[in-house]
């Protein structure tokens, strides 16, 4: 259990504090940034304010220039995805990778030293050598080795080591190297880097996945413009099918409009690449969704399939992306046995009330009813198990790349054309 007491959160409480008694101070800042007392007041960003890290303009120049010069640590593509969360926002209210005490009070209490909630380690690693060469107070340019790219540029506030076993086991509730969370971390260097970041790219995202990838900043411009206040995050790694549409008609039901969110970073081997997801979540929407009510956007980070620790990580950001609740299935952010179907959603219940200013949409297994003839689930279906089609994005994958047929409840037809001519090409 991680039951943390409220007292702990003084950046919460103050967080708390601005939403409940400073309307007046939300409003004036909806006029700083768009011009308008039309715009609605949206939820406040995790620890009160957005902070982004990126360099701009002159700023973003005068970075260039000066990366050049320094040493050059190279980023795994995890490290790549937490900096460019951080250059946008995303991350907020993190500055930089994490040091001991922010590492060691994360992984046993899910909270950095001042207290702000934060659920998963985000560190940055290298080997031994490299970090013998490094000095703490020093500047190093940060760099993605697949594109050779300069990312970023940290000051070296600290050199630390993990137990790298201990951090699995309280993260992923487990040390087996078949996790794939697991394997990312016992494969990290032996020493951990620790400081501030200023961030100077976000990587291929914005070419590669143009009008799909999005800032916080982006994504609360155009929730204001739809005139939302509530908005419900779908996370989403798998193609969309009717399970997922089920869930998202259900938050439909309850709030202004649907953020489907789509993970582009890097997923493990299997998975479907974001690229074709894009392209099922397009044709579902056209065909099945009232358009002016849901928006797809992007986020580049990696998934790391952390379970229950992961969908508040993944609540967190959907909060400075501007979400006001987030839609929690079974076995959100799952990847084999490892969690229980729900404990996702479980973790929300294990936290002190209003830590987050985002709130869960828990909603319970669902399934395919023929006596229903249509969704379901077992709050709403009275029907034995022989009369369910249990829909899952993993089954589902696994009949596409054996050439099984689906069954038409378990996906629209238009998205089986879709997932039916990618298999074909593999």
């Amino acid at each position: 259990m991680w039951k943390i007491p409220i007292s702990n959160f003084p950046a919460y409480r103050q967080a708390g504090k601005i939403q409940t008694h400073s309307n007046d101070s939300i409003t004036k800042q909806n006029i700083e940034n768009e011009g308008s007392l039309d715009m609605p007041e949206l939820i406040l960003p995790h620890g009160g304010k957005l902070t982004p890290l990126i360099l701009k303009s002159e700023a973003l120049k005068e970075g260039k220039k000066k990366a050049e010069t320094l040493q050059k640590v190279q980023m795994s593509t995890r490290e790549r995805d937490d900096l460019i969360m951080m250059g946008i926002g995303a991350f907020s209210p993190l500055e930089g990778f994490m040091g001991k005490a922010d590492w060691k009070r994360v992984c046993d209490e899910m909270r950095m030293v001042d207290g702000t909630l934060w659920p998963i380690p985000i560190t940055l690693s290298v080997d031994k050598e490299v970090a013998k060469g490094l000095k703490e107070g020093q500047e190093i340019t940060l760099f993605d080795r697949e594109d050779n790219e300069l990312m970023g540029i940290m000051a070296v506030q600290e050199k630390y080591q993990i137990d790298k076993v201990y951090e699995c086991k309280k993260v992923f509730k487990t040390d087996d190297i078949k996790h794939p969370g697991v394997a990312k971390v016992m494969a990290q260097g032996e020493v951990i880097l620790a400081g501030p970041v200023k961030v100077l790219s976000e990587g291929e995202y914005p070419k590669r996945f143009d009008g799909i990838y999005a800032t916080p900043e982006e994504t609360r411009k155009l929730f204001q413009e739809k005139g939302w206040k509530t908005i419900a995050a779908l996370q989403l790694r798998n193609p969309m099918h009717r399970s997922h549409e089920y869930l998202a008609k259900v938050a439909l039901e309850i709030c202004d409009g649907l953020f489907i969110h789509q993970l582009i970073g890097n997923l493990k081997e299997g998975d479907i690449p974001a690229e074709i997801r894009v392209r099922c979540v397009d044709v579902l929407v056209e065909h099945y969704f009232p358009k002016d009510r849901v928006i797809q956007k992007g986020y580049p980070l990696e998934m790391r399939y952390a379970g229950p620790r992961e969908a508040l990580l993944h609540a967190i950001f959907r909060q400075n992306y501007g979400a006001t609740h987030l839609i929690v299935g079974r076995d959100h952010a799952g990847v084999g046995n490892y969690y229980g179907p729900f404990e996702a959603q479980e973790i929300f219940d294990q936290i002190p009330p209003n830590i987050l200013l985002i709130k869960p949409l828990k909603i319970d297994w669902t399934f395919y009813c023929y006596r229903c003839k249509g969704m379901a689930s077992y709050k709403t279906c009275p029907h034995p198990e022989g009369d369910h089609l249990i829909l899952s994005g993993t089954l589902l994958r696994k009949k596409l790349a054996d050439g099984d047929s689906i069954p038409e409840e378990f996906s629209r037809p238009e998205v089986l054309k879709i997932l039916t001519q990618y298999y074909r090409t593999l």
